[in-house]
């Protein structure tokens, strides 16, 4: 199952801390819903360890994360795939843009991703569901972190 998500929020930072906060492990692995672990594996990649629920499906993912695309100050491409097990897998990729605006830094994100196992047979309201609110939840840790 494939989906696409676009959204973008406004943060009181200027582009060089958002730029910053992006690309720090720490920051990252306590935005990131359910993240147990985020390590630093090279200069664009992580490990990553992280525990998600969508509707009755529980799981815990292990996967990678590269980051690609670098303009610093910009934006890049963050792309990651994960084995949940049973509960199947997920893979996708986002690119974010980051532009000075009012005082602070609009943060866009499109991300395309896709889903497969038990996961994909949830439907996808539920599944889109979930995912934007994965994000919204990530966006509201990245704010506060900032």
């Amino acid at each position: 199952m494939a989906m696409t998500m676009n959204g973008e929020i406004q943060l009181a930072a200027p582009r060089e801390l958002v730029w910053k906060k992006l690309n720090d492990s720490d920051v990252l692995k306590a935005c990131i819903p359910g993240c147990e672990e985020l390590e630093k594996t090279d200069d664009q990649g992580f490990r990553a360890v992280a525990r998600m629920k969508v509707g009755p499906v529980s799981a815990r993912f292990r996967g990678k994360v590269t980051l690609s695309d670098l303009d610093p100050l910009n934006g890049y491409k963050i792309s990651g795939e994960g084995e949940g097990g049973v509960a199947g897998f997920a893979k996708g990729a986002a690119k974010v843009d980051l532009v000075e605006r009012e005082g602070g830094t609009l943060l866009s994100y499109h991300v395309d991703a896709q889903i497969g196992g038990k996961l994909a047979q949830l439907g996808q309201r539920l599944i889109n569901g979930t995912a934007k609110k994965l994000a919204d939840e990530f966006f509201a840790n990245f704010a506060r972190a900032l």
